[in-house]
């Protein structure tokens, strides 16, 4: 397995390529770049490619309402020529409290603007004349929309690679077919090792029934904290995922139409998933945070003595996870990234 980190996208960016350039050192393939309502993500991707020379630039993610279909292909191929090579493209929907309420954009039909952009991205990177005549999106603007002048172009530069990765963020079933279908890799959310497949198995399948065999097996990013401590130490960070979890299974959305819930419910945390979901939605987010299941955070949380740590890496590979995802906790946290990279191979 690989090794993949997400950078801090709340501080100050010149210390955040510092970070990412001790990380390459201490052996970390990929790095992550997040966009929320927080500085561009491009901005430091580029800033990136100049100062690491080895691992992969990736954007996690870009979300798909806040560019056109072309500016993202224009910017992957950017960040590509700028980092010879190793531009990786994360898409995802984000949410419709940041879509509508940061971009003023509508969020609608996610999967299926999503599918349209990879096939646009594909054409910018091939510099084949862009057209597309989409549901979602129509390249040129037909007549009737504008002005009539559109004309199909091709990117003026020469793309470094016309494959560039594209890895898609995805949950609910037909996403999770989409996204097999369509991209290198998959960025899922909340990934249990040991239920994940029982969850999420058959939609990968049904998905890579129709997947071209030039995309190569479909990469899985997915994995968590990883400390080497006692069991005090274990238990702390295993507590301190409760309220990011409990944020997300019992308030995003609303009853009936959250899709971490859904997902809980999945692992069979269904009577959990419901109290949650109840209590968060009342004001009582302490008593939901108590309520996220020990054996989930026991399962996620990769902390503990050194053998326990392997044995929960071994347990993400066993899943089918190809690019481990690790948030490594303790006084020398590049000593963790090496002993990680070490045992992952």
């Amino acid at each position: 397995m690989k090794l993949s980190m997400t950078l801090n996208y709340g501080g100050d960016p010149a210390a955040t390529a510092q970070t990412a350039k001790d990380y390459e050192s201490a052996g970390v393939d990929m790095v992550w770049v997040a966009e929320l309502y927080s500085f561009d993500a491009v901005s430091l991707m580029g800033y990136l490619a100049a100062v690491t020379e080895r691992m992969e630039i990736c954007a996690g993610i870009l979300p798909i309402y806040s560019r056109t279909p072309t500016l993202i292909g224009m910017t992957a191929a950017g960040i590509d020529a700028l980092s010879g090579g190793r531009c990786v493209l994360g898409l995802g929907a984000s949410g419709p409290q940041v879509i509508e309420g940061w971009h003023g954009v509508k969020y609608d039909a996610p999967i299926g603007r999503t599918k349209e952009i990879i096939d646009i991205c594909r054409q910018v990177w091939r510099r084949e004349k862009v057209e597309h005549d989409g549901r979602y999106y129509q390249l040129p603007l037909p007549a009737d929309q504008g002005t009539g002048l559109g004309k199909s172009l091709k990117l003026i530069n020469r793309p470094v690679r016309e494959n560039i990765p594209i890895y898609v963020a995805s949950l609910g079933p037909k996403n999770i077919q989409m996204t097999a279908e369509k991209a290198e890799g998959w960025l899922p959310i909340f990934f249990h090792p040991e239920k994940a497949n029982d969850v999420w198995a058959e939609d990968i399948a049904i998905g890579t029934a129709n997947r071209d065999d030039s995309l190569g097996e479909l990469e899985v990013v997915a994995g968590g904290v990883v400390s080497i401590t006692d069991e005090a130490g274990a238990q702390g960070l295993r507590d301190a995922a409760r309220g990011m979890t409990a944020l997300y299974v019992g308030g995003m959305g609303a009853k009936g139409k959250n899709f971490y819930n859904t997902l809980f419910q999945k692992y069979g945390y269904g009577d959990a998933a419901e109290k949650i979901q109840d209590l968060y939605l009342s004001g009582h987010r302490g008593e939901a945070e108590a309520l996220i299941p020990d054996d989930y955070l026991q399962a996620t949380t990769m902390a503990g003595d050194e053998g326990f740590v392997r044995e929960r890496i071994e347990a993400y590979r066993e899943a089918g996870v190809t690019r481990l995802s690790i948030t490594p906790v303790g006084e020398n946290p590049l000593e963790i990234i090496e002993k990680v990279k070490a045992w992952a191979e």
